[in-house]
């Protein structure tokens, strides 16, 4: 009689950090003043605006279940926001549209809605946290992080603010400019989109800088 091999257990993959203040806490002590989160939505689509927040949050009255915006449903980013925007020390959210888009380059428009998120703050900071490595000029100064949505609480609600900002914006681009599927895709590249470039051609809310976009034009 044989002896079963024994099964090998596999190693279990390490528990996720969830986003905490202790970034914030560090700036705060050394900047001695109000700290913000700094997130973006919108850099990589074909069509729409980019849009960025930017929140200070009350550590003594947190939303439970902050974090990253590309790991929450749209259902639970939805509720998020509103409780964010109604305990926040303050929020605000801010826009570069497609023309400046085209003008700027999307990194410029990328800085330009951060520093109009910034300067729609009721409180304005004295320093603010901001998600990646590229340290833009903003009316305060700042601190980047690298995967800073999935570090930080503040920064985390900045990506849900300014993610379902853009997605409400894009559902009502869908009704002025019907037939490319906005408010499914959000401007995305997606199959539907596609087919619906080649059928319609680009409206305004395309990127047309954009080399797809561009492709049609030529082509």
């Amino acid at each position: 009689m044989t002896a079963s091999p024994k099964s090998k257990s596999r190693p279990k993959a390490p528990a996720r950090a969830f986003p905490t203040l202790a970034l914030e806490s560090l700036l705060v002590q050394s900047s001695g003043g109000p700290v913000c989160g700094v997130d973006e939505a919108g850099r990589g689509p074909w069509a729409g605006p980019v849009s960025a927040a930017a929140v200070i949050l009350n550590p003594n009255d947190l939303p439970a279940g902050i974090d990253d915006s590309k790991a929450l449903t749209a259902a639970r980013r939805e509720a998020l926001e509103i409780e964010i925007k109604a305990r926040a020390v303050a929020w605000g959210v801010g826009f570069a549209s497609v023309e400046e888009i085209a003008e700027l380059n999307i990194l410029h428009a990328t800085g330009l809605a951060m520093c109009r998120a910034i300067e729609a703050l009721g409180v304005q900071p004295v320093a603010a946290l901001v998600d990646g490595n590229y340290r833009f000029k903003l009316p305060c100064d700042v601190q980047t992080v690298v995967g800073g949505d999935g570090l930080s609480l503040s920064i985390g609600a900045a990506s849900i603010l300014a993610k379902t900002a853009r997605d409400r914006l894009m559902v009502e681009l869908d009704g002025v400019y019907p037939g490319y599927g906005f408010a499914s895709h959000k401007g995305y590249n997606a199959p539907i989109h596609q087919e619906a470039l080649k059928a319609l051609g680009p409206c305004p809310a395309h990127r047309r800088a954009w080399a797809p976009i561009r492709a049609l034009l030529e082509g």
